[in-house]
């Protein structure tokens, strides 16, 4: 993915050309995203990208650069489909739905959500433990930012964001086991 330098935030302003190039962006951030879940799922790629853009164009940073204004998108896309999941799981166990025989009724198991929630609880446990880690994660997972790119946006030298993403990689490969 490419990082538009010029300061996707205030894309607003901007000539067509760069918000049809924001928004293609987006929706390549958006198609990362849903390429894990399961066949079916009720929010596609425009739909992701429009909640988004809802969620963050207000709450966003103005002076953000490309980089980092791709991974706060990435953060509120990954949160758009945490909260998804939380409803499906709910939903599962009722949410005030009339009660039906179980024997009756076949319900399909969706572990791509019981994933999700796993992996978000365990960011935010590495979060709480190692804050860099995590924004590491987020830049190059959930961003698909490059190592230079993740550098820039955290600031720091590329080697220790190579470094930073193992630890990451390892730290999840463990909670998540």
């Amino acid at each position: 993915m490419q990082s538009n330098e010029s300061g996707a935030a205030g894309a607003a302003g901007n000539s067509p050309e760069v918000i049809a190039q924001v928004y293609q962006c987006l929706h390549d951030l958006a198609r990362r995203h849903l390429a894990g879940e399961r066949a079916g799922h009720t929010l596609n790629t425009t739909a992701l990208v429009h909640e988004a853009w809802l969620a963050f164009s207000n709450a966003a940073p103005a002076a953000l650069d490309g980089s980092q204004f791709y991974a706060y998108a990435a953060t509120t896309m990954r949160h758009i489909l945490i909260d998804h999941a939380r409803r499906r799981l709910a939903q599962k166990r009722g949410s005030g739905e009339v009660h039906l025989d179980l024997e009756a009724v076949e319900i399909p198991v969706d572990d791509a959500a019981n994933e999700l929630l796993a992996l978000d609880n365990a960011l935010e446990r590495l979060s709480a433990l190692e804050p860099r880690l995590s924004q590491v994660v987020e830049l190059r997972f959930f961003a698909g930012l490059s190592v230079e790119q993740t550098a820039r946006a955290l600031e720091i030298v590329p080697r220790s964001v190579v470094r930073d993403w193992a630890r990451a990689r390892a730290f999840l490969r463990e909670v998540m086991a």
